[in-house]
């Protein structure tokens, strides 16, 4: 199999994989090392596009996004696994013969057995001016991920989100100064003397803007006109799976209104797979490389299942016409 980068191409593959960040490429390194033919379909910035590090990843803690998506590519290189850079329009079902069409913006169709959808999600922050310019930087979201390079820094949490008071409780770990900025959620008597107790001020009233000096997240000037100085502000965004995709073909959805896949990624459509953030909306980027293999290796057991079945009706076949002779 002919090795591509960056190549608008057709063609037919056991395994296309939707999707180019850690659970996609994770995908096709272990499809490559099964001797697959596949393709790794995927354009434009992946989620943590911005953040200066991945940390918390044993043996590339704190190796950059850019540098661990080219390390992930030129391993794929190696076994032969097509890399497309374009996006994927639409996915049709499997027809006759059992293949899915997988179409291209860039024009190119591509047949394929079993399809693995790994498009992750997108962050929708609050509108609050000065907020999305900082996402990444110094507006942080997972605490596990950055909570060491933010220690002992005057910390912010900025509320509105259901889960942005046990957030606030978390970021405690990593510093004595936290303010908790409830924004425009209204806090239970609970809530507050859960923060009170693990030592968490709150500034009450919305936020009207995050400043900035100089390059750096500075404070939080709240609508009042009161601005509070902090170093580094955690939020929750609305997480928003980018499953369009699978819901076109026809998956099913679990309770929580994301896409339902079994422990291997299997989705309720035969042939259709999904790992990462599309299914599993606060996997880190290790979890989300883990989930890509795991579905990678389900879906080469599947195909190894069917290639057999098949390989035994055609040594019926063959031994039902050696018996008539």
């Amino acid at each position: 199999m002919t090795t591509a980068t960056d190549r608008p191409t057709g063609g037919s593959y056991d395994v296309v994989v939707v999707g180019a960040g850690a659970a996609g490429l994770s995908a096709g390194l272990v499809l490559g090392r099964t001797r697959r033919p596949t393709a790794v379909v995927g354009a434009g910035p992946t989620r943590n596009a911005r953040a200066t590090q991945i940390n918390g990843f044993l043996t590339r803690d704190g190796i950059s996004p850019p540098d661990f998506l080219a390390m992930g590519e030129a391993e794929l290189a190696r076994y032969g696994v097509t890399r497309i850079t374009d996006r994927v329009l639409a996915i049709d079902p499997a027809g006759e013969g059992g293949h899915f069409q997988v179409r291209l913006a860039g024009g190119s169709v591509l047949m394929a057995r079993h399809i693995l959808v790994a498009t992750g999600l997108r962050d929708e922050l609050p509108p609050i001016p000065g907020l999305a310019e900082r996402w990444g930087i110094d507006v942080l979201f997972c605490p596990f991920c950055d909570g060491w390079e933010a220690s002992d820094q005057p910390l912010g949490v900025l509320g509105g989100r259901p889960a942005s008071v046990e957030q606030a409780l978390l970021v405690r770990q990593w510093s004595e100064d936290i303010i908790f900025f409830p924004h425009d959620k209204d806090l239970t008597d609970a809530e507050q003397e859960r923060l009170a107790a693990r030592g968490v001020e709150v500034a009450p009233g919305p936020v009207a803007r995050i400043v900035t000096d100089a390059g750096r997240l500075t404070g939080v000037e709240l609508a009042d006109g009161r601005l509070v100085s902090r170093q580094v502000l955690f939020t929750s965004p609305r997480r928003i799976t980018q499953d369009g995709l699978l819901t076109a073909l026809g998956c099913d959805l679990g309770k929580g209104g994301t896409v339902l896949v079994d422990v291997a990624g299997r989705t309720s459509v035969p042939g259709v797979w999904a790992a990462g953030n599309v299914v599993r909306d606060h996997a880190s980027v290790i979890v989300a490389t883990s989930m890509g293999a795991v579905a990678a290796a389900a879906v080469n057991r599947d195909m190894v299942r069917e290639e057999t079945a098949a390989a035994v009706e055609e040594y019926r076949r063959g031994a039902a016409v050696r018996s008539a002779e």
